[in-house]
């Protein structure tokens, strides 16, 4: 009888290997496919998929090679957000009066305590939008007996770095809505809009119908063209350095013939002076008083101390946050997070430092630091590096967390599938879950750097390998 019951297990555990040695074989062959094909005969790829359950390797090729992740590295800075800050962390936007000043109620200094919240002013949550924000600084203002029209604004809080941009951004990408830098004031997102008329025919000039003006924009230098009718999108704003005219921002590309009201985002690169232009505009602010910069780095000028709190803005909870970092692929969200590690964790807000943590984090969880050698929060440099090997760790280790459930919601579905995907310049990559109809449970990362020909095509076959764990 004995011999029997134990027959019978290594029947059993012989059967429950055998789909995932089908899959195995599966993803072997399709995977050979895949690397035959003429777009990736000079890229470099990565594939590692496990068991979610045992954590078991079901599929290796080069997990331990460091690949531009794109957009994937999204998962890495939001699994390390919600485990540092944790998912009801909310940033705060203090509004302060120094009512020892004379006539503080008549010519008063707000003084704005900047918390690096990168939802303040955003029109994705019913409590951030500019409207709100308005109608709360309106009442306290009301409450406090302050007259909107002799209010002067400054930033303070000098904890946060000046520099916006991470290190290792290419500059089509700056002046670029996806391309907005992290302050320690943030608005609307740090972008705004341009609305623009195409010609008749390619080659023709294009016309700027309207430009925010409020956002520091100013005269702009267009050389856009017109496009073939349905080229899409193919403009770019780049944002200039020097003395008047050469300052001037430069619009170039494309946009398509025949297109009467294109809308184009572009980032802002001072989003306070952004901010305190709408102030004067909703007469929160008398004209001639807005006064921007940073109070601490203005020349000669000591900075008060506040000693009056008029209003708090506080931002959605983090689990909100994350849900649009990865749903939208907002990388501004990436870098104020990985600002915010440090701000909370040491006291000042920088992207190096930011990262170090978040390296120093997962190596104290048993990832080799090589693993990750990140340059932003986002993806969007293409100097990043990670392994496909780290990913499937880091989602894995998400995956046995309280606060997976938000996680896991704020993932996009991509050929019926959870997962983050991830795009620049000859970069495409997909990492996240998978269930299979038989119920096992998959994570994955998939990684392709260097490839040729259009993106669009690739994805097409990138799915039909991940098909394999179908």
């Amino acid at each position: 009888m004995m011999k029997k019951v134990i027959l019978f297990w290594i029947l059993l555990q012989a059967w429950n290997l055998l789909p995932a040695q089908t899959v195995r074989e599966k993803l072997q062959q399709s995977f050979q496919r895949f690397m035959s094909d003429s777009q990736l005969k000079h890229a470099a790829v990565s594939l590692y998929v496990i068991d979610a359950k045992t954590g078991q390797p079901v599929f290796d090729v080069n997990s331990q090679l460091g690949l531009a992740p794109a957009s994937t590295q999204k998962i890495i800075t939001s699994v390390t957000a919600f485990e540092l800050l944790g998912s009801d962390y909310r940033y705060k936007t203090e509004f302060w009066l120094n009512r020892s000043m004379p006539n503080y109620a008549e010519n008063s200094i707000v003084m704005i305590r900047q918390s690096g919240d990168p939802t303040f002013g955003s029109n994705r949550y019913s409590g951030t939008k500019p409207a709100v924000i308005f109608s709360e600084l309106s009442k306290a203002f009301s409450i406090n007996k302050i007259n909107p029209q002799g209010v002067r604004y400054r930033l303070f809080n000098n904890r946060f770095e000046s520099q916006k941009i991470p290190d290792g951004w290419i500059f089509q990408d700056i002046g670029n809505y996806y391309g907005a830098g992290a302050a320690g004031l943030n608005w609307r997102e740090n972008q705004t809009d341009i609305m623009l008329k195409a010609g008749k025919k390619a080659g023709d000039p294009v016309t700027i119908i309207s430009l925010d003006t409020l956002a520091g924009n100013g005269f702009t230098d267009n050389q856009l063209k017109t496009g073939a009718p349905g080229s899409g999108d193919n403009a770019y704003y780049y944002f200039q350095y020097g003395n008047q005219p050469a300052a001037y921002p430069i619009l170039k590309g494309t946009i398509p013939a025949g297109e009467e009201n294109f809308s184009i985002s572009i980032a802002t690169a001072d989003p306070f002076f952004h901010f305190a232009n709408e102030l004067q505009k909703n007469q929160l602010a008398g004209k001639g008083n807005i006064v921007t910069g940073n109070s601490f780095n203005t020349s000669g000028w000591t900075p008060m101390k506040p000693d009056v709190q008029i209003y708090t803005h506080v931002s959605p909870s983090l689990d909100s946050i994350i849900y649009w970092f990865n749903k939208k692929s907002i990388n501004l969200y990436g870098e104020a997070l990985v600002k915010t590690f440090a701000y909370e964790k040491q006291g000042f807000a920088s992207t190096d430092s930011g990262l170090a943590i978040v390296k120093r984090f997962w190596e104290e969880k048993g990832l080799d630091g090589g693993e990750l050698n990140l340059y932003d929060g986002s993806g969007l440099s293409p100097l990043n590096r990670v392994t496909t090997h780290a990913q499937v760790e880091i989602l894995r280790y998400a995956k046995t967390k309280e606060w997976f459930p938000y996680f896991y919601a704020a993932l996009p579905e991509y050929n019926g599938m959870k997962m983050k995907s991830g795009t620049i310049s000859d970069v495409k990559g997909y990492c996240g879950y998978h269930q299979a109809k038989d119920g096992r449970d998959y994570i994955f990362s998939f990684l392709v750097n260097n490839y040729s020909g259009k993106s669009g095509l690739l994805m097409g076959k990138m799915y039909r390998v991940l098909d394999e764990l179908k």
